[in-house]
């Protein structure tokens, strides 16, 4: 029985298309600048959000800490939603490599308000920490896939602007918030001071993300890339795969879309299953009714359906739908989970 791994959009492979555009790729030294790839990878990503300039990084956790590294400093503390990714899922590296704190929000499905922002941003006074930064994150995991409103965005900017603050964009799902919401990649990163785009998850490359921005806040974001040693050599092997993926893989997210919200569907059928959010992107968050995720995961694991407890409630699971994943596939992990629910 193949296994249906639905644990993330993180675990697609590279499709023989992309595989032959990374074999054929010219390469350079990317940390001496010479790798032409990866140079068109990061004009393009620049051009796709308007900026000036853009950084290729090994990952979307690398892209979160080098982006707020440039926009604060030891002391200074960043506004960000509770379920933020980079304040609950990196280890806690903005303390540990920043000595940055964060001050975190209650948002509404990931998305804040913008008066508790304003309300959040510490008075100048010695007591306080200085507030550096805002940073938000678009879709957002833990707000079950949730894509920014373009609206909600700018009046985060706006806030963030008025006050002094910068605003950085977490896009590590940020195609899907584009092709779901009809809202071009550069309207959305046009309020962000830096703003990032993810690769390696619903766009189907194998590593990377790419920081965009000012230039001199971009050249800042290379210095602190060496300093964690993400500097790499002949990196357009990689970046080809990234600009396959802009070319080749953005329209068809609306399938991976359809499939969650199909998935959705069946699974809402079941006794006892409950969905805590509306579907409106690929990720998918089920609660079944006196069951327990961490005993249920491994059920479906046995059952040939791969998903993981979302974490922030002990009876959640987590679905992610991704290019490895079609249709077909769907109908059958809805027929698993039914049987391994009911067994």
């Amino acid at each position: 029985m193949r296994p249906i791994d639905l644990r993330s959009d993180t675990v697609t492979r590279p499709t023989p298309g992309m595989r032959e555009a990374m074999a054929r790729a010219e390469v350079g030294d990317d940390v001496y600048g010479e790798d032409p790839t990866v140079r068109r990878l990061e004009e393009r990503v620049a051009e796709l959000f308007g900026k000036e300039a853009a950084l290729l990084v090994a990952s979307g956790t690398m892209a979160n800490q080098v982006a707020l590294g440039v926009l604060a400093r030891g002391g200074d503390e960043v506004i960000c939603e509770a379920g933020a990714h980079c304040f609950a899922f990196e280890g806690g590296a903005l303390s540990a490599l920043w000595g940055i704190q964060a001050r975190t929000l209650a948002g509404e499905r990931g998305v804040l308000d913008p008066a508790a922002v304003e309300a959040a941003i510490r008075p100048d006074d010695p007591h306080y920490p200085r507030t550096r930064a805002v940073a938000i994150e678009n879709t957002h995991n833990r707000g079950g896939g949730k894509v920014w409103p373009l609206q909600a965005v700018r009046a985060v900017g706006e806030v963030a602007a008025r006050r002094g603050l910068a605003l950085y964009m977490d896009g590590a799902r940020l195609m899907n918030a584009v092709v779901a919401s009809g809202t071009p990649a550069r309207d959305y990163a046009a309020p962000a001071t830096l703003a990032s785009l993810c690769l390696s998850k619903g766009l189907g490359a194998p590593v990377g993300s790419v920081l965009a921005g000012p230039r001199d806040l971009v050249q800042e974001a290379r210095r602190l890339r060496k300093r964690l040693g993400g500097g790499m050599r002949q990196a357009g092997i990689l970046a080809a795969a990234g600009l396959y993926a802009l070319d080749h893989h953005v329209a068809r997210l609306a399938e991976d879309h359809a499939n969650a919200a199909r998935l959705g569907a069946l699974l809402s059928q079941l006794p006892g299953a409950r969905l805590q959010f509306p579907v409106e992107t690929n990720l998918l968050f089920v609660a079944f009714d006196g069951r327990r995720a961490a005993e249920l995961a491994p059920r479906l694991r046995e059952a040939g359906v791969l998903c993981n407890p979302e974490g922030s409630r002990p009876d959640l699971l987590r679905f992610v739908t991704h290019l490895d994943v079609g249709a077909s596939d769907i109908e059958e992990a809805a027929r698993r989970i039914a049987a391994a629910v009911g067994a």
